[in-house]
């Protein structure tokens, strides 16, 4: 048998024979004390080591729990300390915020009653400048009505007074001229003048009963009816024309031509008066020879 074979039969046999022969096991173990004497040593050495290393760990340990929890107790105040700091800080600023805003608020208030103090001033002088601005207007308003009333009251009275003296004026200058015209045609030419003063009871000049008058030139059978006013309008016109209807109605006799005397003639009278067939004598203009 070989080595390796030898080695093979004991690995499989001694653990028999230890356990049923009680000699071989004394020997072996007498084997191993002497064999393995020194690796307990080694052992004992080794776990005295280790005992050692574990004191010295649970020592470092000890050390750096107790230098852990110191560091951390001086973070923990330094935090402390820092938020404290902090807390003050933020307390300050938030008081100098407060102040600040309480002094700007102060401020505000004193500048906004300034300025509304201000506005009242200006608004109470707008108000007294505009009163007396509008009293006065209303004085001079009232004191130009007075005069205005003045003025159209003397007017007034100047426009009658004028009126009545035109009205006068143009009576006595057509009756001045209705004698002047009369005398002159009577007494120089063999003409005959007549004022005609007659009633319309019916109404067909004026479109009521009213008196009418006329100046009636008659010269050799022939009739000639005349009207002599200071002014005449285009009324006035067709007044004269019905007056000589009215005439011709009544008297059964035709005029040869109707006349109108005036210094004054509205143009649209004139143009009524070519319509009707009336001849107009005006300002200016040559009596024809009759």
């Amino acid at each position: 048998m070989n080595t390796q074979e030898i080695k093979t039969v004991i690995m499989r046999e001694l653990p028999h024979i230890i356990q049923t022969d009680e000699d071989i096991r004394s020997f072996i173990v007498n084997l191993g004390r002497e064999c393995f004497a020194e690796k307990d040593e080694s052992a004992r050495r080794f776990d005295r080591m280790m005992d050692e290393l574990a004191e010295q760990r649970q020592k470092s340990d000890q050390k750096w729990n107790a230098q852990h929890k110191e560091s951390h107790e001086r973070w923990e105040a330094h935090r402390k300390e820092t938020e404290q700091r902090w807390k003050t800080h933020l307390n300050e600023l938030k008081a100098q915020r407060e102040a600040s805003e309480a002094r700007w608020k102060a401020h505000n208030k004193e500048t906004e009653e300034q300025w509304e103090a201000h506005r009242e001033e200006d608004r109470q002088r707008w108000e007294s400048l505009h009163k007396d601005r509008e009293q006065k207007w209303e004085a001079y308003r009232k004191e130009k009505l007075e005069i205005w009333g003045e003025i159209r009251k003397l007017y007034q009275k100047h426009e009658s007074s004028i009126g009545a003296l035109e009205a006068r004026w143009g009576l006595h200058s057509e009756a001045s001229f209705r004698n002047a015209l009369k005398g002159i045609l009577e007494q120089s030419f063999d003409v005959k003048v007549i004022r005609v003063n007659e009633f319309d009871d019916e109404g067909m000049v004026f479109g009521r009963p009213e008196q009418v008058e006329l100046n009636l030139i008659i010269k050799n059978g022939m009739l000639i009816i005349c009207e002599i006013k200071s002014s005449v309008s285009k009324a006035d016109m067709y007044s004269f024309e019905r007056k000589a209807r009215f005439y011709e109605r009544r008297h059964g006799k035709k005029a040869g031509r109707m006349i109108v005397i005036s210094p004054m003639t509205d143009e649209r009278a004139k143009a009524v008066a070519k319509n009707l067939g009336i001849v107009i004598y005006s300002y200016a203009e040559d009596v024809e020879s009759i």
